[in-house]
């Protein structure tokens, strides 16, 4: 079989599991063409029309999750919605496995996870699944002997059709990356690849538009945010970083540094080196930005950029206000949590990446220099306001610029979104952090 015939095999079936590709789709079968199999665009985009794969049809999301409206028939609500929130963890998953190589549809395994988000929130809300169901109900049925047939393998018996330009870049192949296991040491995967960031919907905050993408490398959080017991491990392993015994106790180095990097609450509810009683596994509070710049320095990690911050919280999902989609369980913040106090961590839900507390424990110290108007000049990938990070790392101590806050522990009025500041001194009985590094060929498994 010559190459031309695979790709017509390949071609062929794909089209009998879906007739629709997004216009991303096609320049990546149509990169698949000329890097893999040899042929020209001119050539692939002939194949493709005439096999009648259709650019911009609505998708079926049923197809998407695998599943038919056959499945569902008869069902009650709740039922319907656990088919298909199991049936989108499952390929969410497979998809995370799946590092960065490029999907024989074409799309990027980033893209085919914003598509399984979709076909989620739109099965799930009952309104919107009805309405899907009805629009495939009135679409002229496709011709399945054509859909069926067998396509000559003769360049001369295929038609000649016009076909759209294509630029080099475009047709660029995807790097692959090697596979990365989706949980490692503690932390969670975030995979490579272009997110949309910020919101308009708050234009009187004046600082999270405009929405714009962003690609960032795959990095590994942290799960969790860094608990009380943790951080104790990091002060007993660094005295300077203790909390004095008092404040004017200048005979103590630890004195010194908290004079330069903290605000007299540094560590508020500690006795000197002793995190509050029951308090173990509940994220450290009254730490400041250099605190826990040192805390990461230790760890062999650092700080998350505020991009990596609002990608990982979005947990793959677009345009959405938290890190579960548009509403919250009120009551279940209101009174099983208690707002505005710490609770151990894993309180809150996980999202689509496997973080826990992203909104509802604390605030969260980023890497980044606050800058008000960064998005409306900010670098396409992996944007940082200021300076590169290596330099960061090791000059924080030098830094005296505010820098960002995300999160927070008011989930009734923080989103994904919000952006926050304050001095890298200060402290606060809801502020602490979690940490990022990069993944690596090292991280393979």
């Amino acid at each position: 079989m010559s190459r031309r015939d695979e790709f017509i095999t390949i071609i062929t079936a794909f089209r009998a599991a879906s007739a629709t590709i997004s216009d991303e789709q096609r320049k990546g079968l149509l990169r698949q063409a000329v890097h893999n199999y040899g042929l020209s665009v001119e050539e692939a985009t002939e194949i493709l029309q005439f096999l009648g794969l259709v650019v911009g049809r609505e998708i079926d999301y049923f197809d998407v999750l695998g599943i038919s409206v056959d499945d569902i028939h008869g069902l009650d609500e709740t039922t319907i919605v656990s088919r298909v929130e199991t049936a989108h963890k499952k390929l969410y998953r497979e998809s995370l496995n799946a590092g960065g190589r490029p999907r024989p549809d074409g799309r990027t395994e980033n893209d085919w996870r914003t598509l399984l988000n979709q076909a989620r929130d739109t099965l799930t809300d009952v309104e919107k699944r009805n309405t899907h169901i009805a629009s495939f109900e009135n679409d002229i049925p496709f011709d399945t002997e054509t859909s069926t047939r067998e396509v000559s393998t003769t360049p001369e018996q295929i038609p000649s059709r016009h076909t759209e330009s294509i630029s080099d870049e475009e047709l660029s192949p995807t790097e692959p990356t090697t596979n990365l296991p989706l949980e490692k040491d503690g932390m969670v995967l975030i995979p490579a690849g272009n997110f949309q960031m910020g919101s308009e919907e708050f234009i009187a905050y004046n600082n999270e538009d405009p929405i714009h993408t962003v690609y960032l490398d795959a990095f590994y959080m942290d799960k969790y945010p860094v608990t009380n017991e943790e951080y104790k491990e990091f002060i007993d392993a660094n005295p300077q970083w203790h909390k004095p015994q008092k404040w004017y106790d200048r005979s103590r180095l630890s004195a010194a540094i908290l004079k330069q990097y903290h605000d007299r609450d540094y560590l508020h509810d500690w006795k000197w080196k002793n995190y509050p009683p029951g308090k173990v596994d509940h994220p450290v509070t009254w730490v400041s930005w250099y605190a826990a710049m040192a805390y990461a320095q230790w760890k062999g990690k650092r700080l998350p950029t505020e991009a990596e911050w609002e990608k990982a919280a979005r947990g793959g999902l677009e345009g959405k206000k938290y890190p579960w989609g548009n509403s919250l369980d009120i009551a279940f913040f209101d009174k099983v949590l208690n707002l505005n106090k710490t609770a151990p961590v894993g309180s809150y839900p996980a999202n689509d990446y496997g973080l826990y507390d992203v909104i509802g424990n604390v605030f969260e110290w980023c890497l980044d220099r606050w800058d008000q108007d960064f998005y409306k000049n900010s670098p396409q990938q992996n944007p940082l306001s200021d300076g590169n990070i290596p330099d960061l790392i090791n000059n924080y101590k030098n830094i005296k610029e505010t820098r960002v806050l995300r999160g927070g522990s008011w989930p009734k009025n923080e989103r994904v979104a919000a952006r926050f500041s304050s001095p890298p001194h200060y402290t606060s009985f809801n502020i602490g952090f979690r940490c990022v590094k990069p993944a690596t060929t090292n991280d393979a498994v």
